[in-house]
């Protein structure tokens, strides 16, 4: 296990109580520096959230409509790093509140740590992790990075160093938090996973940014949408060529790690 725990943000909207009872039962049992980061309120503050929003941006980079819990979402995020400046922690985590600990979540934790000079963020589960590429084994996992897209927040490592020089960049806002944190071959640092990921999302089918079985999540019809097919097209491309120029393709299948991993 850890020897020391590592600070965690837990994002929670205060409203969403049966969310926050569910993670409490979960986290009572792992050994984690806990902070509980209230969770910006998109419909609450939406006249002032909008203001950092660059809409027409948004609506041709994601092919839909703002959701004004998406842009919430976002600027929760943006408030946790900017509580990981202050909080002088070098590595930290980072959780949403519909996340579902597997059993191994702190030996991977641990793996991770022992291997942070190999990354800069570090995803434990994903909505999406599409065309992996091997960097290495930690123990039992594989680091990887990904041509495809790799979204997803609800569970992170992220380096103090990694946020002092992403916080400037993410307003205004133009896409979802996860796709421009995806932008890594833009913003120029290593965002990997740790495969099998040691979490997993389950948000009951109902989601407080999409509404009950994503409702909400309306994409325009096919021609409107013709510049989120292009960028999603040429981002495949542009994730190649940066993982390429870092050596990153082709991958590794060295251990990371040298040491026994009977555990």
């Amino acid at each position: 296990m850890v020897q020391k725990p590592i600070k965690t943000w837990l994002i929670n909207l205060p409203r969403a109580t049966e969310r926050r009872a569910k993670m409490d039962a979960q986290l009572a049992k792992l050994p984690l520096d806990l902070t509980v980061f209230d969770g910006v309120d998109g419909k609450a503050r939406e006249a002032e959230l909008l203001q950092n929003v660059d809409v027409p941006a948004f609506e041709r980079n994601m092919g839909r409509d703002v959701l004004i819990g998406g842009i919430g979402c976002y600027h929760s995020h943006l408030g946790v790093w900017q509580e990981i400046l202050d909080s002088g922690e070098d590595v930290v985590l980072v959780l949403e509140d519909d996340v579902v600990f597997h059993d191994d979540f702190m030996q991977a934790i641990d793996l991770a740590l022992e291997a942070q000079d190999s990354w800069d963020f570090l995803k434990l589960n994903k909505i999406r992790a599409k065309l992996p590429v091997s960097q290495g084994k930690i123990g039992p996992y594989s680091l990887n990075a990904y041509v495809g897209p790799a979204t997803g927040t609800g569970a992170y490592l992220i380096k103090r160093t990694l946020v002092e020089r992403l916080l400037p960049k993410m307003l205004p806002v133009t896409r979802a938090t996860d796709q421009e944190i995806n932008r890594f071959f833009l913003h120029d640092f290593r965002l990997f996973g740790l495969e099998p990921f040691p979490s997993h999302v389950d948000d009951g089918n109902v989601s407080f940014i999409t509404g009950e079985g994503s409702v909400d999540m309306v994409k325009y019809p096919s021609l409107k949408r013709l510049p989120n097919y292009y960028l999603r097209a040429t981002n495949y491309w542009r994730r190649f060529v940066y993982l390429v120029k870092t050596g990153a393709i082709p991958g590794s299948k060295a251990t990371l790690l040298k040491r026994s991993w009977d555990r």
